[in-house]
């Protein structure tokens, strides 16, 4: 017997529980995110902190870890996604917004070993066309950041003391040795 199913549309997904991992919806379709691990944890709450140590006391920005984000027909949730203060919503109480209805102006991935690379471009090219100013991937087993900017080719960083791009809004120094070094837990670069 073939049973036919009406396909789901973005706000039927919305109405759906939350998941642990997340899921997310894209062309129609519904993907689960795979279960983080040690290193891509390490990665996501360093990252997290510094861009926050940067950003929150000034109220220039503000970097949320697994934030969904849900825009041009998309509900993604980047492992990390920053925005502006000036972009981030707020509710009638001043408090953060649940709902964050546009693309981060940051949007960083960190590929796990199970996760579609090709998959997990396509969003950061995704936020890009959607006002997104800067996408990194984080490739913790090759050692390398490839980072997306509108307009230009992705860029490879993988030497130690190369110093990745940051968005212009950002007081924010960091290498391709800074953000590997956090996975040696307790050691200073």
């Amino acid at each position: 017997m073939t049973t036919t199913t009406k396909p789901l549309t973005l706000t039927e997904f919305l109405k759906l529980p939350e998941t642990k991992p997340a899921r997310e919806f894209i062309n129609g379709q519904i993907y689960q995110k795979p279960m983080p691990q040690g290193k891509h944890s390490t990665l996501q709450i360093r990252l997290t902190d510094t861009i926050n140590e940067a950003g929150f006391q000034k109220k220039i920005a503000y970097a949320f870890p697994e934030l969904r984000c849900t825009f041009g027909g998309r509900s993604i949730v980047p492992d990390v996604a920053v925005f502006q203060w000036d972009k981030i919503p707020f509710d009638a109480d001043g408090e953060v917004a649940n709902v964050f209805e546009r693309s981060p102006d940051w949007t960083i991935e960190i590929l796990s070993p199970d996760q579609s690379q090709t998959k997990v471009i396509d969003n950061i090219l995704f936020c890009l066309r959607h006002q997104t100013s800067l996408g990194w991937l984080i490739d913790p087993d090759e050692k390398a950041v490839l980072c997306f900017q509108p307009n230009q080719l992705p860029e490879i960083k993988r030497q130690l003391e190369d110093s990745l791009p940051v968005p212009d809004f950002l007081d924010l120094r960091l290498t391709v040795g800074q953000v590997f070094s956090w996975l040696k837990l307790g050691q200073r670069f």
